[in-house]
């Protein structure tokens, strides 16, 4: 909707463009789907109206040129970026739960996965976490927690700011099916939480080797496996953890993202101008 407005405004200002970033959404869907035929043919005729795409990934970039073809504009990849508000530590709460997942509720964030792998290890040992979100799936997820019987180990605490519900858990869970470039890792990370997550979208991009490893999504064995390691050893997972958010604080700033996206904007105008 936006790009037809910036074409109703080009067409009475020569001098209007219009920038997109595509955030998962119609990346997620498959193109063999009704969704993804409806929405690939609106990408492709929406891109005559667009003068350039800001990727905020390499995975979405990919994506992208794989499901649409390559964009008759100028693109470019400019990582999200984080404030240096956001490297302070989090704290863990003094009753927090050994994990914690924070995201919208539906089976592409694989809560169900979390739950099952969850399950397998209450059989021997106890474990406990807090599910923070909201969306969609969220009746059918406390449904199964309760057949999985983990009423007593597994709390639902409703939406809230994400740095809020990192205190929630000690470690973060991220059992994603899909993602793009999901910013609640970035958060995490930069507050000094350990994460498990999925090898989907641009999670890799964040979490490279040696900071892994990072587990096939929808796997339920190498999830309990994981949750296992950050409970057995919890001394390797905290140097990991700080190691890691050196990493992230090098190449996902906010400095770094303005940058990248006024130099992409300055281009364009000089290119304009010199035509």
């Amino acid at each position: 909707y936006a790009r037809l407005a910036a074409r109703a405004l080009r067409n009475a200002d020569a001098a209007t463009r219009c920038y997109y970033t595509p955030h998962g959404g119609t990346l997620h869907f498959a193109p063999t789907t009704a969704r993804g035929v409806l929405y690939g043919a609106l990408e492709r005729r929406l891109v005559s109206f667009t003068d350039g795409i800001l990727f905020e990934s390499r995975f979405a970039a990919n994506k992208y040129m794989s499901q649409f073809g390559t964009p008759g504009c100028a693109t470019k990849v400019v990582t999200n970026g984080l404030t240096p508000a956001e490297f302070e530590p989090v704290m863990p709460a003094a009753d927090a739960a050994d994990f914690v997942f924070v995201g919208e509720l539906r089976r592409l964030k694989g809560v169900d996965v979390a739950l099952e792998a969850l399950a397998k290890i209450n059989r021997t040992r106890t474990v406990r976490a807090v599910i923070v979100g909201d969306g969609p799936d969220a009746a059918a997820f406390k449904a199964e927690a309760a057949a999985l019987d983990l009423d007593t180990c597994v709390t639902f605490a409703g939406a809230m700011r994400a740095r809020e519900a990192f205190t929630l858990g000690r470690t973060l869970l991220v059992p994603s099916r899909a993602e793009s470039l999901p910013y609640v890792v970035l958060e995490a990370i930069a507050g000094s939480v350990p994460v498990i997550a999925t090898n989907v979208g641009g999670i890799p991009e964040i979490i490279a080797q040696p900071y892994g490893p990072l587990l096939a999504p929808g796997d339920v064995g190498a999830l309990a496996a994981a949750i296992v390691r950050h409970l057995d050893f919890p001394a390797v997972i905290r140097a990991n953890a700080a190691a890691l958010k050196d990493s992230v604080r090098q190449t996902f700033s906010v400095s770094a993202m303005v940058e990248g996206v006024m130099e992409f904007y300055g281009a364009r105008a000089a290119t304009r101008k010199a035509a």
